[in-house]
């Protein structure tokens, strides 16, 4: 089953205890990002210890009623630009109660290879994310099926991963 809007919207309201997703693209395009994006490759960044909107306020809800959200993205370096700008918002994400990892497979083989991206909710209903090969969204997909397989690359992904402050250490991402 497909998810649309309302739908979607409802599973980040009604989980009860976790929300997690997988990231496995160096790149989303997502078209209200189009100007931030520029803006950060012309230099631009934001302070990351008072930047605030929606999504921070959202996980700072999520923390007060005792639920979590994670996630972790596999990348591999050199980091695109599209990562780059990504990670500039990671550090208030994590600020504000997202648990955040990355699993850098530059110089190892992915553990993870072929999984495509998820969000699993309360580690028992699985949606599927659906790019074109831009890194444009095209669909959102109920998975009907078990769950365990979900279960097991969010053990393994969690294995294999660094928490993003750790994994940014020393790492200069303007460039």
């Amino acid at each position: 089953m497909l998810l649309g809007g309302e739908e979607w919207d409802a599973k980040f309201l009604d989980f009860r205890s976790e929300a997690w997703r997988l990231e496995t693209l160096p790149v989303y395009r997502v078209p209200q990002e189009d100007e931030e994006i520029r803006q950060f490759l012309a230099g631009e960044r934001i302070d990351p210890h008072s930047y605030s909107n929606e999504y921070t306020d959202d996980l700072k809800r999520v923390r007060r009623e005792g639920k979590t959200k994670g996630r972790v993205h596999i990348v591999t370096r050199p980091l695109s630009e599209y990562l780059r700008y990504e990670f500039m918002y990671y550090e208030p994400h994590v600020r504000a109660g997202e648990d955040i990892r990355i699993m850098d497979v530059t110089d190892r083989e992915n553990p993870l290879a072929g999984v495509q991206d998820f969000w699993m909710f309360d580690r028992s209903e699985v949606v599927l994310m659906h790019y074109a090969s831009d890194g444009s969204q095209i669909g959102r997909e109920l998975y009907e099926g078990d769950p365990e397989p979900y279960r097991e690359y969010q053990r393994i992904a969690l294995a294999e991963s660094v928490p993003f402050e750790e994994y940014v250490k020393g790492l200069d991402i303007r460039t």
